[in-house]
């Protein structure tokens, strides 16, 4: 994958995952209602398997998205965030904007994300509630990084 570099303002978004802060990104994760507890050798792991995006500002890491995906047919969108003291200033928006456009994420069949509380967010770049639900299954373990059961 080429490393793609996008800058705004003070701002930039970055696909090279060497500028990632790990500190950063496991302290809000961790914290975060749906990977509370996550141990950083996870989020290791799950960065080396998928496609990130790192915001900045200048060279301070502010947000964080990546996507999970097969690189033909389907695209997960996880671990969406910016940081409480940098929201509301457009910076999730450019974030979508740049992920939803990168060219080696086009042409996707299904682009799935699972959210609590930003829907307004993933309208704004076409996702919707899953038109069948009864058609889809998983297996949920939210309790996963609490205790013994990581490996």
């Amino acid at each position: 994958m080429e490393q793609m570099i996008y800058k705004k303002g003070p701002y930039s978004i970055s696909t090279d995952t060497s500028r990632l802060d790990l500190k950063v990104i496991h302290g809000y994760l961790s914290r975060s209602y749906w990977a509370e507890g996550i141990p950083v050798e996870i989020i290791k792991k799950s960065i080396e398997g998928s496609m990130c995006f790192g915001v900045y500002d200048g060279v301070k890491q502010i947000g964080f998205a990546r996507v999970v995906t097969d690189n033909a047919t389907f695209a997960y969108l996880c671990d969406v965030f910016i940081l409480e003291e940098y929201r509301g200033q457009g910076l999730s928006v450019w974030l979508m904007e740049i992920i939803t456009s990168h060219p080696e994420l086009s042409g996707f069949r299904r682009w799935m994300l699972g959210t609590r509380d930003a829907h307004g967010l993933y309208k704004k770049f076409g996702f919707v509630e899953l038109s069948n639900p009864e058609r889809f299954m998983q297996i949920h373990n939210p309790d996963v990084y609490k205790g013994s059961q990581v490996q």
